[in-house]
């Protein structure tokens, strides 16, 4: 029985994992939003969110523990300054997976993990971009 084993392998050895899992949450952290599989992406979600409610502690061995994960020193300036700030309002969810369908090359099912309240933010910024563009009549 597998009662409370958690870990998604992905075909891989531990090092090789937490590796793929920081280089990931780099990813995220820096685009916002990025296109993997479907596998690696519910992998990245707990991964991600824990790095965030590390982040809204916003102390100094908060950010140590998180620049001893990620080891970039600019993604963890980045996960405090923006991200955390972004989420100080919500519990937990901060990630949002969505599913893309099967790869062309390989059939490896592909989705989008996405921060939430950086979606959120985007779109506010793309109406009122566009809502000055627009002439008043």
């Amino acid at each position: 029985m597998r009662h409370r084993r958690n870990t998604t392998k992905l075909q891989r050895n531990a090092s090789h994992r937490r590796a793929l899992m920081a280089n990931l949450a780099c990813s995220l952290i820096d685009h916002g939003k990025i296109k993997t599989t479907l596998g690696k992406a519910k992998a990245l979600r707990p991964v991600a969110e824990k790095l965030v409610t590390l982040a809204k502690r916003n102390d100094l061995h908060s950010r140590r523990l998180a620049i001893g994960f990620l080891h970039q020193k600019e993604i963890v300036k980045k996960l405090f300054a923006e991200v955390a700030p972004a989420a100080k309002d919500r519990q937990g969810g901060y990630c949002r997976i969505t599913k893309l369908g099967p790869r062309m090359s390989d059939s490896a099912p592909m989705a989008v993990i996405e921060w939430v309240d950086q979606a959120a933010a985007a779109t506010e910024e793309t109406v009122t971009a566009e809502a000055a563009a627009t002439p008043a009549e």
